[in-house]
């Protein structure tokens, strides 16, 4: 399982640990991932997703999961994400 955030596409970055006497050695750090079940009001039935912790705040800012798919690209969701997006839009448009 690949450590990538399933919302944001955030994933692990490259760096150096310092020491203190300024000895550098490569240090990979890794997002902060949590299995989480988003709800979604529209479907009305909960999402299961592997989401960074900064994702998830994002979402909750934004006002839940079905306004945070509106917004962004299918380019940069994964396809656990895109299915529930697809179903969301159709709900809606048949509503509207």
């Amino acid at each position: 399982m690949s450590r990538i955030c399933e919302l944001t596409g955030k994933t692990r970055l490259v760096g150096n640990n310092v020491s203190h006497a300024k000895n550098r050695t490569k240090k990979t750090f890794l997002p902060n991932l949590q299995n989480v079940t988003l709800l979604s009001d529209t479907l009305g039935k909960g999402v299961k997703l592997r989401v960074s912790t900064h994702g998830l705040r994002s979402v909750e800012h934004v006002g839940g999961l079905d306004n945070w798919l509106m917004k962004t690209k299918d380019d940069k969701l994964s396809l656990r994400v895109k299915r529930p997006k697809k179903e969301i839009v159709k709900k809606q448009v048949a509503t509207a």
